[in-house]
């Protein structure tokens, strides 16, 4: 059978939707049914177990694209699991719990207009460019071009709840009883924390709990599911000012992220959490390894070396920290970005587990936020900025020979080291961006050099 045009001209837009590690695109342009099922088929194949699970986010595309990648991969006589609405660490929980691999589709932090798909193999083991997902892309490429026969035994579609049993796992983090009575707020951003969030802390019945924008709207219409991001944050910095809270909790979209807000509304960046909970972990994992990524902040690797520990440094991305847990024996990974991977979680990252862990210390301490994060907070940083560019990897080279003189690594974009300050620019793995990370002793250093930096990226 001859390919169609239509067909002809999908295959090399997935190149553009296939990134580092998960697929990300517009919705119907870049990304639609006919690709994902093609997406299932090719997964199917590559898995190589007998069931696949599926989940999705609240976007309304969802419902669409997870139903064409299931019908591609029980063209393949695989059987799949539908559970439905889910955020990504239920579908890697589900992944692990049940020793089967997932699909979750979600876009995470982006527009609206965006969908995708995040993968893992049974065991919620990564799936990232170096670990299949290449393989994956070429295969979806191929049935897109030249449709295959289906199996002659066509896999079967169930359903399956597992939101409960997800919520048990993620209490039993801690010592529940043990958690003293906090007033807790959570900015789930219309995103699925509305369906994640109260089902946790309705097995903490000390725990006070507001969820703000708790409606599931894939359109997002209060703000964007992007925490990363500091104006996304003062709806809920505001409130927990307002309303005395003692913790407040922002996730994104899939809500597989927390930023974290302190009683006195002040947000607390992905690297000062990772610090906090990397002490947290130690205690009771001595000299244990641990991850971070290589724009977190310099107070992380501090931390973890005062603690005792091994900090082993990585790229940007779960995929490539999930695989360093499993090579080094790591227990705990941390993310700038508020991604937070932990051993018994089968290494994978959950906002959730997190939070539960913040509030382990907060009860702990028996002291407000502000003064438990106190010791954590040793430098200040640009947070990530984000310029768009024409050549990202050309303005990268020119920012290299700017700094020629200094140390530099490339383990992940540019990193130089300027001795009392740092910095990273890197090109996004899921948007058209070049990212700049800046840490500096004091803030008006870090500001200067952020303005320094900046010239160098949009000189022409």
């Amino acid at each position: 059978m001859a390919p169609s045009n239509s067909m002809q001209s999908r295959a090399p837009q997935l190149d553009r939707i296939f990134k580092a590690y998960d697929v990300r695109g517009t919705v119907p342009e870049e990304f639609n049914t006919d690709i994902a099922r093609a997406v299932g088929v090719a997964f199917a194949e590559f898995a190589g177990q007998p069931t696949v699970l599926v989940a999705r986010d609240m976007r309304p595309s969802g419902v669409e694209l997870a139903a064409a990648f299931a019908d591609g991969a029980m063209s393949r006589g695989v059987n799949v699991v539908d559970l439905g609405l889910a955020s990504t660490d239920m579908l890697y929980f589900a992944a692990g719990s049940l020793n089967a691999p997932g699909a979750m589709f979600t876009a995470s932090h982006n527009p609206a207009q965006y969908n995708g798909i995040k993968f893992c193999l049974s065991g919620a083991r990564p799936v990232g460019a170096e670990t299949g997902l290449e393989v994956v892309r070429a295969g979806a490429e191929r049935e897109l071009a030249s449709p295959s026969a289906s199996s002659p035994s066509r896999g079967t579609l169930s359903q399956r709840n597992v939101l409960d049993a997800f919520a048990d796992h993620v209490v039993g983090f801690v010592d529940a009883k043990a958690l003293r009575p906090l007033k807790v707020v959570a900015d789930t951003a219309n995103g699925m924390g509305g369906l994640v969030v109260p089902a946790v802390f309705e097995r903490l019945p000390q725990m006070t709990l507001e969820v703000m924008f708790p409606e599931l709207d894939g359109t997002f219409p209060n703000h964007p599911a992007d925490p990363i991001q500091p104006a996304n944050q003062k709806d809920l910095q505001a409130r927990v000012v307002s309303g005395g809270f003692d913790i407040g909790l922002a996730f994104d979209g899939d809500a597989d992220r927390v930023f974290v807000v302190d009683e006195t509304g002040t947000g607390m960046s992905g690297s000062t959490t990772t610090a906090l909970l990397a002490a947290a972990v130690l205690r009771s994992n001595p000299g244990a390894t641990i991850i971070h990524n290589l724009i977190c902040s310099r107070t992380v690797a501090e931390v973890i070396a005062e603690g005792g520990g091994r900090a082993v440094r990585s790229k940007v991305g779960h995929s490539y920290i999930k695989q360093l847990m499993a090579e080094t024996g790591a227990v705990f990974g941390g993310e700038h970005s508020a991604h937070y991977y932990f051993l018994d979680n089968y290494r994978a990252d959950s906002g959730l587990v997190a939070a539960m862990f913040v509030m382990a210390e907060l009860s702990r301490a028996g002291k407000p936020l502000s003064g438990v994060r106190a010791p954590f907070d040793r430098y200040a940083a640009s947070g990530e900025i984000n310029t768009q560019v024409d050549d990202p990897a050309a303005v990268i080279e020119r920012v290299a020979g700017a700094f020629s003189d200094r140390p530099q690594d490339r383990l992940d974009g540019l990193t130089v080291d300027c001795g009392p300050w740092w910095f990273n620019l890197r090109a996004s793995n899921t948007e058209p961006l070049l990212r700049l990370n800046l840490e500096a002793p004091t803030r008006a250093e870090c500001d200067d050099h952020v303005v320094q930096l900046l010239a160098l990226v949009t000189a022409g």
